[in-house]
């Protein structure tokens, strides 16, 4: 279901639209293969066709949407290969800005990510799979933004963007309860300073999180 989120009021119509759709596609608001139309989402938020046009030319070209030779726009609906393909982007790319990260891994960077993490884990608790998704991805966001990476790290947000339709839709199938071990590890890397040991927890914890997308 699409729903409007706040967004900046002096940004563009289409800017607005965009921000907004990719965000829910990005979180898993929205469910593998479905269908949009220009019409729909003017109407959903109040923009016309022309800026609703430019938002999905946007997310297209950005993977967040897929455009068909018949004109149908769907969100992606991804093959256990091409989910495959997307884990290993991301195990190649997450641990590096990790690592490129841990220089600057001061002690509220910390604090931040293990308040995330509470949440992350209080909402598998819940069996909240959006909010699972939304909090699990900003936890990796904000430890990435510390290594001043942004071209890794748009990379990377493409990844996210393809997989968060199908993230939610299996982690609600799964009804996973219990919080990332993971972070844990990762959070105790930053800690001791420990690149190694940082890495490996980035990419274990993106490899097996993905592994039941595939199961």
């Amino acid at each position: 279901m699409l729903t409007p989120r706040p967004t900046d009021p002096n940004a563009s119509a289409h800017e607005r639209l965009y921000r907004s759709l990719r965000q829910q596609v990005m979180h898993g608001e929205l469910d593998p293969g479905q269908s949009l139309t220009l019409r729909g989402l003017g109407k959903t938020y109040g923009v016309s066709m022309t800026p609703a046009r430019e938002a999905v030319r946007r997310l297209v070209a950005e993977g967040a949407l897929t455009l068909s030779s018949s004109g149908r726009i769907s969100t992606p609906e991804l093959t256990p290969e091409r989910i495959e393909e997307l884990a290993a982007i991301r195990a190649l790319l997450e641990p590096e800005m990790a690592a490129r990260a841990l220089p600057r891994a001061h002690f509220a960077l910390i604090e931040r990510l293990t308040a995330i993490n509470l949440m992350n884990g209080e909402a598998a608790v819940r069996g909240d799979a959006v909010t699972y998704v939304r909090t699990n991805l900003e936890f990796h966001r904000t430890l990435y933004l510390r290594a001043q990476t942004p071209a890794m790290l748009a990379m990377c947000e493409t990844v996210w963007l393809q997989l968060g339709p199908t993230m939610r839709a299996v982690y609600a199938r799964v009804k996973r309860r219990d919080p990332p071990m993971h972070h844990r590890v990762i959070l105790a890397a930053l800690k001791a300073g420990d690149e190694p040991g940082l890495r490996l927890a980035v990419r274990t914890d993106v490899t097996q999180g993905l592994r039941h997308l595939t199961g």
